[in-house]
């Protein structure tokens, strides 16, 4: 019977008060069919972001912002470049760099621009769904599993299951501590782990995945909570905002009798909400290793 690790999930849900009150500034290179939703979603946590990806400007913006994110959702040839340079300068300035590989392993370009980010400048978070976190493995010869991700959707064979889940855990695990990351793993349910610890969000619901941008949300998500503490803590934080606020706004709809636009605008209202004393009472959070 799983048990929920109730230390880590006091101690984690502090930092949400902790991300208000700093307020970071998150420089996010993100998907243009997200943009909006992702700069929402950091502002209702108490962030501040900012959605560049002019290359012109890229390295100046890099040097004042507290982290980076980087999702390839809608990797336009004139961004690439600005992606590498970016990586560049979050290493050079050691900026928590976030990394959200969208559909790598469905193609060429994804692939090679994913595996040039990540050997540029080691990535402090990596979050995908599994199919995309498998396609890294193979990338880089750390495992063997072959797998490929419906577009940008995960593949039907990797989603997480309680049949499957301290299997893939431990898969994860080896691909993170290979590539000396934190790696988040977004699903039905989610694995964090950076290759020593690994954890289960078991919290979140289908409607999560009836709306785009929710995973690019929560990368940004996860790079306003890597201004203000380690990579491991940050991921588990958003991840459990995130699917909480999910959980929430679903039982709003359903209550309303609403639909999915609605739902979209509850999640936002959630996070907004978000508190310590709201991830206490809902976390699912389990500790495999």
């Amino acid at each position: 019977m799983k048990q929920n690790d109730n230390k880590k999930i006091k101690q984690t849900s502090q930092i949400i008060e902790k991300l208000r009150k700093t307020n970071p500034l998150i420089d996010c290179i993100t998907n243009y069919v997200t943009v909006n939703d992702c700069a929402n979603a950091v502002l209702a946590l108490g962030a501040s972001p900012a959605m560049s990806t002019e290359e012109l400007e890229a390295i100046e913006f890099t040097q004042i912002s507290n982290a980076v994110v980087i999702n390839m959702g809608s990797p336009l040839q004139i961004n690439l470049t600005t992606m590498q340079m970016v990586a560049l300068e979050a290493k050079k300035t050691n900026t928590p760099l976030i990394l959200d590989p969208v559909a790598v392993g469905v193609t060429s370009l994804r692939n090679q621009t994913t595996q040039s980010l990540i050997k540029l400048a080691t990535p402090d978070i990596i979050r995908g769904n599994m199919s995309e976190i498998k396609a890294i493995g193979q990338l880089f010869n750390i495992t063997q599993t072959d797998s490929k991700a419906k577009g940008v959707d995960v593949a039907e064979d990797d989603i997480i299951s309680d049949e499957n889940v301290e299997e893939n855990a431990y898969l994860v695990a080896k691909i993170a501590k290979e590539l000396q990351t934190t790696i988040a793993v977004s699903g039905v349910m989610d694995i964090i782990t950076n290759g020593d610890e690994i954890y289960l969000v078991d919290n979140g619901n289908e409607v999560m995945s009836q709306i785009t941008g929710t995973g690019c949300m929560l990368t940004c998500i996860m790079g306003a909570y890597s201004a203000v503490v380690n990579p491991l803590d940050a991921a588990i934080i958003s991840t459990l905002a995130m699917t909480i606020a999910g959980d929430q706004a679903r039982d709003k709809m359903i209550q309303k009798d609403e639909g999915s636009a609605s739902f979209r605008t509850y999640l936002i209202d959630e996070l907004y909400k978000m508190n310590a004393e709201t991830i206490i009472e809902n976390a699912k959070l389990y500790k495999i290793k």
